[in-house]
């Protein structure tokens, strides 16, 4: 079965995801690069892992077992606030998809762009408000809930922005089809192999963890306000499939006026 290509006015308008397109996977790497600067570079500045909600999980069920509830309940409140921005993202795409949008992806980027931008402008302030969880860590958790979920509706569930797990995995079955194969045929093969996937999954890794080093380092120099850096990114990213919404929608609004200036 063949996949769509995507409309020429931007990847955020793709509903389908295809691994063999070089922007799609582009995109995909991208938002790694960005949920890498937000977690890695985000622990500098708030000492916590934004993204990884296993850990918190696991975490939970520590502290219960030793009874140790305030760190439990900071950490539920943390893996709640992912959820909530998963939540959001997720009910801006499907709103955004019931009134027939044809950028649903890039408005939610948008979305999460000025959440990331007031997080910047206002994180400072925010660090001293002292609370069982830091308000800056669980504003982090909300907006890595958020870009997470964007990607993985937009690519059906390919590409996951923020966890790294499933596809160092992936890269694991893949490398085991090639050792197999390999031996079995006493020579290098890529038979089995799902190499366009392959190269997503490295591709996606790297980012990450380019993207973790990028961040520490711009947290570590200029702290919150690197943030802003990368809501400018994903303004960026949105910037045509919105300006492409603008204009249909604005000729739109120009034929059904000019429809009821017609004389009868």
């Amino acid at each position: 079965m063949s996949h769509p290509r995507p409309p020429r006015y931007g990847m955020s308008h793709l509903h389908q995801a295809d691994v063999n397109h070089a922007a799609y996977r582009g995109l995909g790497y991208l938002m790694a690069f960005i949920g890498g600067a937000i977690n890695a570079g985000g622990f500098f500045a708030v000492h916590h892992y934004t993204s990884h909600m296993s850990g918190e999980l696991a975490r939970i069920a520590d502290h219960i077992f030793l009874q140790q509830w305030s760190i439990a309940l900071s950490s539920a409140l943390m893996v709640l606030s992912f959820i909530l921005g998963a939540c959001h993202a997720a009910f801006s795409i499907v709103w955004g998809k019931h009134i027939r949008l044809h950028s649903p992806y890039a408005i939610t980027f948008w979305i999460e762009a000025v959440y990331m931008l007031l997080f910047g402008i206002m994180a400072s302030g925010l660090t001293h408000y002292q609370t069982l969880v830091p308000i800056t860590v669980l504003l982090m958790c909300f907006i890595m809930g958020m870009h997470n979920t964007v990607m993985t509706m937009l690519s059906g569930g390919v590409i996951r922005s923020t966890h790294m797990t499933g596809f160092i995995t992936d890269i694991g079955i893949e490398l085991a089809k090639f050792l197999f194969y390999s031996m079995k045929k006493r020579r290098p093969t890529l038979q089995g192999v799902q190499l366009a996937k392959l190269k997503l999954y490295l591709g996606l890794v790297t980012g990450f963890v380019l993207g973790g080093v990028f961040g520490a380092w711009g947290f570590h120099q200029v702290h919150f306000k690197f943030v802003l850096s990368l809501s400018a990114v994903l303004l960026i990213i949105g910037f045509s499939p919105i300006a492409y919404e603008v204009k249909i929608r604005k000729k739109a609004w120009q034929r059904r006026k000019h429809q009821q200036n017609k004389p009868k």
